[in-house]
């Protein structure tokens, strides 16, 4: 990634770009919510970038700090061989707006944050459970889920049903001294 390809998106989109950075196979653009349609856009028409691409987009979670999540979009542009990652800090409650209209693929990567850290894209019409199961509470990323209490579906050959059991977990909590982690052994 050129880092003056960078500095151009910065002067050109002064208030859309947050902060930059460029790595030796990659640059990096921090922008917010508010300006990533426009900033896409921009990646996706204009003539010197040309990131008509989407090979992912995926979230983390950093659960005491402010702006929780952090969705991360990798782009290519195969007209110029570079790549390109677009972050944006996400608070707790916050609605995305969706990239479908620029990518189209997207819809499942946004499908897929959505079952797993529970972040909201506007714009998605299909966000429905993908990985979790459609009665599941909650988002398993966000790791605000109970660990017991539960019961579990199964379809049992022997009684050729689906089967209502109380989840077991077959390892029980345990409380980890990490001062003294192997004194066990």
């Amino acid at each position: 990634m050129q880092k003056n390809f960078l500095e151009y998106v910065q002067k050109v989109l002064p208030g859309c770009v947050a902060s930059t950075k460029n790595t030796h196979t990659d640059g990096v653009i921090l922008t917010t919510v508010s300006k990533l349609g426009l900033l896409m856009y921009f990646l996706v028409f204009h003539t010197h970038a040309q990131f008509k691409l989407i090979t992912d987009a995926t979230a983390v979670d950093f659960f005491m700090e402010r702006g929780r999540f952090m969705l991360v979009y990798n782009l290519v542009s195969v007209t110029y061989m570079s790549r390109l990652r677009v972050k944006i800090r996400v608070d707790d409650n916050e609605s995305v707006p969706s990239l479908s209209t620029l990518f189209s693929g997207v819809e499942w990567y946004e499908r897929e944050i959505w079952d797993m850290f529970g972040v909201m894209f506007i714009g998605n019409n299909d966000l429905r459970r993908m990985l979790s199961d459609y009665g599941f509470q909650g988002h398993p990323l966000r790791k605000s889920f109970p660990l017991t209490g539960y019961y579990e579906l199964r379809y049992d050959g022997v009684l050729r049903r689906i089967v209502q059991e109380p989840v077991e977990l077959a390892q029980e909590f345990r409380v980890y001294d990490f001062n003294r982690a192997w004194s066990v052994f």
